[in-house]
């Protein structure tokens, strides 16, 4: 049976990327009907990623733990999660050239790590601006980077950047950090 999901691709909320209607077909969840559904079922998700990230050390800087991160934020809410784009988009490089930027980021972010380049938190800052001018993912590249931001951090010994204060069960609490990250950009 088909499932409507119209509603979440007519008016996406001001801090979200919008999505083509065929990625519809991508979600798990039959009962999302609307973006604030969405939202609240990828924040749930997102916490419960965060978890599984924070419950041991790990490599962050390799390919298979990136897409790792990015299956245990998004897993239980779409079936591609964990998985490079296969699309353009308005903002990001080439989908095609993915899997070797990422490669190239990942061997930039070590060498600044072995050589001491920058200052950790400087390190962790680079690695999220490339990831984000990336776009790994067809969704949820923003919050990934954040979260692998802070997770390399908190490895130097750091405390998680702001963003990371905000509590991702709370309505809103993802979305809200972008929203006041694209007010930062403007102002």
């Amino acid at each position: 049976m088909e499932r409507a999901v119209s509603d979440i691709f007519d008016q996406p909320d001001d801090a979200a990327t919008p999505l083509r209607e065929e990625e519809g077909r991508a979600l798990k969840l039959a009962h999302i009907t609307d973006r604030a559904q969405l939202n609240a079922a990828e924040q749930e998700n997102i916490a419960r990623g965060q978890e599984w990230a924070l419950s041991r050390r790990r490599d962050w800087l390799t390919e298979s733990n990136v897409k790792s991160l990015h299956r245990h934020m998004f897993g239980d809410v779409w079936r591609r999660a964990g998985r490079f784009r296969t699309h353009e988009v308005n903002i990001g490089i080439d989908y095609w050239k993915i899997p070797v930027e990422l490669r190239v980021l990942l061997d930039d972010a070590r060498t600044w790590i072995e050589a001491k380049a920058y200052p950790p938190d400087e390190i962790a800052v680079r690695l999220h601006h490339r990831l984000t001018q990336i776009r790994l993912f067809a969704n949820g590249n923003g919050r990934h980077a954040r979260l692998i931001a802070d997770l390399l951090v908190m490895q130097f010994g750091g405390a998680r950047f702001s963003w990371g204060a905000i509590n991702l069960r709370e309505a809103g609490g993802a979305q809200a950090v972008h929203s006041r990250a694209q007010s930062c950009r403007r102002a």
